[in-house]
């Protein structure tokens, strides 16, 4: 390959992982990029898991042997049998080597170093390649993983040129996994709560309209559980503002445990004193209980005054939920019932018969419902 055409091919890598929203987009993006950048018929991207001791395939593009899965949920090798991730890399890079890609052959050593490795070279008899590329990848000054590039039987086998190369397109595949991460990172502050570390109103929506339209289309169950919790600006006045931190952490970790009743449930505070916890495919049952078992844990924390809690299930009788606003609606109006009446248990919309105080509250007017909303924290 030229030098131009390999010019390009690393710009095409790199535009590719700089394009992709979440980490799989990204290791598929390298994976391609590398594969093409090299004419491979076959690339892998894995990780260095050193607190398992193993490295995990992450991805498998190109033409994928039959137990080779795109995103392969449990793909792994044990280290001692690839010892060149940490004995290569330690004994010539760190002591001031460079972290060079090496090439393997379906009959042995070709070009570069660590030299034969019997698993890589039984793996490409097995599977019809005839050679491959390793190329470390090295991300903030540690060995990240791996790059593996292959070719078919009959292709051209890779050389010292290819495996130079291979090292280019490792580093520039760094820099897009460094990339990814700070994104990822500011993806999670942008969608977490830093008080608590639960979810935050931002993730919430999010969530919710997705499962509303879930609703919409298949049916699912939606349930959205929301809190206020009681006494609040009482410890904040009384006993300062960091025990009242330690309450709002306190009672997130109560959210987070009962949240975990609930498959894939979404624990998430809302801001100040309100939390809620949303459930997509949990029976409307299954919801309330957790909710009744949040309400008794709250009321046994030491600060505070337990919690007012309210929810709304699309498996409820409360008319057609068309969007995630009518929903969430629902679930503050029952939560503001059951701050009115002093309810110890969770009050759940549509369950108070045909007139529901929750229901009609929640669909009336946005001028009367506030002003039903300030009677109600009137009598707080």
């Amino acid at each position: 390959m030229g030098e131009d055409r390999r010019l390009v091919a690393v710009v095409a890598l790199a535009q590719g992982m700089a394009a992709a929203h979440t980490p799989r987009e990204s290791w598929r993006a390298a994976a391609l990029g590398a594969c093409r950048a090299l004419s491979g018929g076959f690339a892998a991207l894995s990780v260095w898991e050193r607190d398992l001791g193993r490295l995990r395939v992450l991805v498998n593009v190109g033409d994928r042997a039959a137990d080779e899965d795109e995103f392969p949920d449990a793909e792994a090798y044990p280290v001692h049998q690839f010892p060149e991730i940490t004995e290569f890399l330690h004994e010539r890079w760190v002591a001031g080597g460079e972290p060079n890609a090496w090439v393997e052959t379906a009959r042995g050593p070709a070009a570069g170093r660590p030299g034969y490795c019997h698993q890589r070279v039984a793996a490409l008899r097995r599977r019809g390649r005839s050679s491959c590329v390793v190329a470390p990848i090295v991300l903030h000054g540690r060995a990240w993983g791996e790059l593996y590039v292959a070719r078919p039987v009959g292709a051209a086998v890779f050389d010292r040129g290819d495996a130079d190369f291979a090292t280019v397109l490792a580093a520039v595949v760094a820099a897009g996994l460094a990339q990814t991460e700070r994104l990822e990172e500011a993806r999670r502050l942008a969608f977490t709560d830093a008080l608590t570390g639960l979810a935050n109103r931002r993730a919430v929506d999010v969530r919710l309209e997705a499962a509303v339209e879930r609703h919409r289309l298949e049916g699912i169950v939606v349930s959205l559980v929301v809190c206020d919790l009681n006494g609040l600006k009482r410890v904040n006045d009384t006993r300062g503002h960091a025990v009242g931190d330690r309450l709002l952490e306190r009672f997130g970790s109560v959210l987070s445990l009962c949240g975990a009743m609930l498959p894939g449930a979404l624990a998430a505070r809302l801001g100040g004193d309100e939390f809620c916890l949303l459930a997509v495919g949990s029976p409307a049952g299954d919801v309330v209980d957790v909710a009744d078992d949040l309400c008794r844990r709250a009321g046994e924390l030491e600060l505070g005054e337990g919690v007012a809690c309210g929810v709304a299930s699309t498996q409820d009788p409360i008319g057609p939920v068309t969007s995630a606003r009518r929903l969430f609606r629902l679930a503050d109006a029952a939560q503001y019932r059951a701050k009115a009446v002093r309810a110890a248990r969770p009050v759940v919309a549509g369950r108070a018969g045909p007139d529901d105080p929750v229901v009609r509250l929640a669909d009336e007017p946005p001028q009367e419902r506030t002003a039903e909303r300030r009677r109600f924290r009137g009598r707080r």
